[in-house]
């Protein structure tokens, strides 16, 4: 039998943390949380999916109403369910897979985690090259497929040095990441700002909007106009509710979130969640339709077709080209990261540094491929659909099997090689799922609700059939044992970096006061000052015009400064937290 974590033979220092539950001295509160999911959900997919909803036809009526009801369910989604689970098992997903599906079920599930990690990040570094695209006057790629070489070298590059540094500094690119969050929230919601009076200039000849009854009105005759690209009626409300919901299926149903939420506190911190989805998946993608229908009316062309790197420029000038490029980038890596590691579960024996340059390879192929971005909401849609019924199977052993007397680790405790329930469930739930989408019995993207249902019952009850509702008292011992050395394991660990993870060091220091007062008063807060002007301040064409080229050119020199100013800073706060900090050992157990 596979030598797994939760062997009591093998000594706990000897497993990787990572292979462990998360120890309590080492959960975070809700702060952490507020900034992870603002960071991971405004990204470059907001232009996209924006531009996309106009694209399927919505109503403005739909786009404010749907969204905020279907984000408010994923966020209730991740609390009720990810949060759940994470903070019972304090495992990650990959690990709870690995100990108690099996590893022909884990090599499989890695599998499709590749498949799907390394087309989200195709899509990231297409929509990066778009703004490159720009820069190098190489025309708009309107095919599914590529219609010219340079475009094809430009994306490639941005592919291999995005593959590169995902692999020699992830950190760093996380790290980066999350010190873009505040900038990306207000550039996104800056340039919607500075299109509006376009748009209502070319509707009612104003360039101010008087109420935001007159917003409503403006953006649904202009852009939520509720006739799609094809001229005819489009989607509805409860498309528009699905979509919101299921474009983050794949972590909330199917648990890939455990990863970051087994080191909240408490499953309430799930409802952090809305940092991203309330901002990130409500303001920006309304103002990424806003920029998107603006570009499109003055490239005339169909916004179905209209690139990312297009619709930034025109919303705040050379920023555009930054926040395009940086967004894309930023979900990138960390998408390429998960698939390496998946891909290495996947084949174990082969070299890491092979199975990167493979994995890189399809992702610098798939880049070059515009019809990959463009198919975002789908894609991530059918991801959720084959992910959630693994998900609807681990919710099954953690919340359902204790109700009814079954063991949840009962795979591990009787020792079989592989999962077979779990095998047979999956494989219905796919053909299940798929099935019904063939059939167009309900829109597909709600395709993932009677899956993961269904993955429940039928997983509860084969499984009951191969032995969780028995008992195994010899494997349950030694388990005990197991946890038992886990906790000492955890409380020597606690005591030696009480040091290290207690220490909240205070820089008052002034010029760390003043380095952050540059940042925030010049980086965010005059941006979103002059973006105030163009859209109240422009009472004719003339005043719109200069409005919006002084937010061009100051917002660029205002960017710059706050990323020059916000790393300083970073910096100069993990050099002292550094400095505080005593080194710690691992502790042999």
């Amino acid at each position: 039998m596979t030598h797994t974590a939760f062997d009591p033979e093998r000594p706990i220092a000897e497993i990787d943390d990572e292979q462990l539950p998360v120890p309590k001295h080492r959960l975070h509160g809700a702060a952490h949380f507020l900034g992870l999911y603002g960071s991971e959900h405004v990204a470059a997919t907001e232009f996209v999916i924006g531009a996309a909803f106009v694209a399927m036809g919505a109503t403005i009526h739909d786009i404010l109403i749907g969204l905020l009801i279907g984000n408010t369910l994923a966020v209730l989604s991740f609390w009720l369910i990810t949060a759940q689970v994470a903070v019972k098992t304090r495992l990650s997903l990959y690990t709870y897979l690995d100990y108690n599906m099996g590893e022909l079920f884990s090599r499989l599930y890695n599998g499709a985690n590749v498949l799907i990690f390394v087309a989200i990040s195709a899509a990231m570094i297409t929509v990066s090259a778009t703004a490159i695209r720009v820069l190098f006057d190489i025309p708009p790629q309107i095919y599914p497929y590529p219609t010219s070489i340079s475009f094809i070298i430009v994306a490639a590059s941005a592919s291999v040095i995005a593959v590169v540094v995902a692999y020699y500094g992830f950190n760093v690119v996380a790290e980066f990441g999350t010190m873009c969050t505040p900038w990306l929230m207000v550039m996104f919601t800056a340039g919607g700002m500075v299109l509006i009076p376009a748009l209502n200039e070319a509707l009612t000849g104003y360039t101010t909007l008087a109420s935001f009854s007159d917003f409503v009105s403006l953006a649904g005759t202009t852009v939520f106009t509720g006739i799609n690209a094809q001229g005819e009626p489009g989607i509805g409300l409860w498309e528009v509710i699905g979509f919101a919901w299921a474009a983050n299926t794949f972590a909330h149903f199917g648990l890939i979130d455990m990863a970051l939420l087994r080191y909240a506190k408490k499953p309430i911190y799930g409802l952090c969640t809305a940092t991203g989805m309330m901002f990130g998946h409500y303001i920006a993608w309304i103002s990424a339709a806003l920029m998107g229908a603006a570009t499109a009316a003055i490239m005339k062309l169909s916004i179905a077709v209209v690139d990312p790197g297009d619709v930034a420029y025109y919303a705040l000038g050379l920023t555009g080209f930054v926040i395009v490029i940086i967004a894309g980038w930023t979900t990138a890596n960390p998408n390429l990261y998960r698939a390496g590691l998946a891909a290495q579960a996947v084949f174990p024996n082969v070299a890491r540094q092979k199975v990167t340059l493979a994995v890189g390879t399809v992702v610098v192929i798939g880049s070059c491929f515009p019809f990959i971005f463009r198919s975002i909401l789908p894609l991530i849609a059918y991801a959720g659909l084959v992910l959630v019924s693994i998900g609807g199977m681990v919710f099954a052993e953690q919340f359902i099997f204790p109700r009814l007397g079954y063991k949840t680790n009962w795979h591990r405790l009787k020792g079989v090689k592989d999962n077979k329930p779990a095998l047979i469930t999956w494989a219905i739930c796919l053909v299940f799922g798929f099935g019904l989408d063939f059939l167009n019995i309900i829109p597909y993207v709600y395709l993932f609700l009677p899956t993961w249902a269904l993955s429940i019952i039928l997983y509860t009850i084969l499984a009951k059939k191969a032995g969780a509702d028995q008992s195994y008292p010899e494997a349950e011992k030694r388990e005990q044992e197991f946890n038992r050395k886990v906790e000492e394991y955890h409380a020597q660990l606690a005591a030696q970096e009480s040091h290290t993870h207690h220490i909240h060091v205070k820089d008052t220091s002034v010029l760390t006061k003043v380095i952050r007062a540059v940042w925030i008063l010049i980086g965010l807060v005059l941006p979103a000052i002059l973006a105030w002007r163009v859209l109240f301040n422009s009472p004719d064409l003339y005043d719109y015009y200069v409005n919006r080229e002084l937010f061009y050119d100051l917002t660029i020199w205002c960017t710059l400064i706050y990323f020059v100013f916000a790393y300083w800073g970073l910096q100069r706060s993990k050099a002292l937290h550094r400095s505080a900090m005593p080194g710690a050992a691992k502790p042999a157990v």
